[in-house]
């Protein structure tokens, strides 16, 4: 479920010291966009923050819940947004901290996935028809 527009206003002040944010709806849950980079999922109003190798010990050691998934063909699907612990709500500066380490790996997926080498698809032909090369 998406987030409530009352949801989206409470984390726009929870994340105003980072500066403005950007909500887009996804999948039937809602993007949190910094700058373009997606540090956040909003799912039945639950903020989950992104993660990756670097951050996802901050998260472990928080006991903070496993990551948002869905399930594909039988299998659960595991996505890289933890779930916020609730504690931050009520810490402005700790909130900060983790959306900002939120923040940082979204900019190291964005790096990542910008510069891997992007896979061609084979060349099509024509039946009947040769290339002379």
């Amino acid at each position: 479920m998406v987030a409530t527009p009352d949801y989206v206003e409470f984390l726009r002040e929870q994340f105003a010291p980072l500066g403005p944010i950007a909500t887009r709806r996804m999948f039937g849950k809602t993007g949190v966009f910094h700058d373009g980079a997606m540090l956040g999922v909003v799912a039945d109003n639950t903020l989950y923050f992104r993660v990756d190798d670097d951050n996802r010990v901050m998260f472990a050691e928080a006991r903070s819940h496993p990551p948002l998934s869905y399930i594909k063909n039988g299998t659960s699907i595991d996505l890289a947004f933890w779930r916020a612990p609730d504690r931050l709500f009520d810490d402005p500066e700790e909130f900060a901290n983790w959306a900002r380490a939120a923040l940082a790996a979204a900019r190291r997926v964005a790096t990542k996935r910008n510069s891997a080498p992007r896979k061609r698809a084979p060349r099509k032909t024509r039946p009947g028809k040769q290339h002379d090369r």
